[in-house]
């Protein structure tokens, strides 16, 4: 049984990786841009998040189970807590695999979060 979810930063069936906003220089932000952006940051402005997408993101083979993560100075349910965090933002995806779960930082994802922080073409 999976959990994958469908992260929300990037347009569906995008052929190139679309960001969910532009370029912060490039215009200002839509209220609904502002709001997926928010949510975002938001999300990894947590040290303890920022801890746990980094860990995922980093791992080898571009995921990680949660027994290999939760040393991050938290009790485990505080784990589980902040990656269901990072889940409901769109930065995580998770599968069960038996007893345990494991997250993963899709790719575009990292590239959609680059291309928002970027500079605007031409400016």
């Amino acid at each position: 049984m999976s959990n994958v979810q469908v992260l929300p930063l990037l347009e569906p069936d995008a052929a190139d990786v679309a960001p969910c906003c532009p370029p912060l220089n490039e215009r200002p932000f839509s209220a609904e841009e502002a709001e997926v952006a928010a949510r975002m940051f938001k999300a990894l402005g947590d040290p303890v998040r920022l801890r746990l997408f980094s860990a995922v993101a980093s791992h080898e083979g571009g995921e990680a189970c949660v027994c290999d993560i939760s040393d991050v100075g938290v009790s485990q349910p505080t784990v589980s807590h902040h990656l269901k965090k990072l889940k409901d933002a769109g930065l995580l995806t998770s599968e069960r695999r038996g007893t345990w779960v494991y997250y993963r930082v899709e790719p575009s994802i990292l590239k959609a979060m680059g291309l928002l922080l970027t500079t605007a073409a031409g400016t």
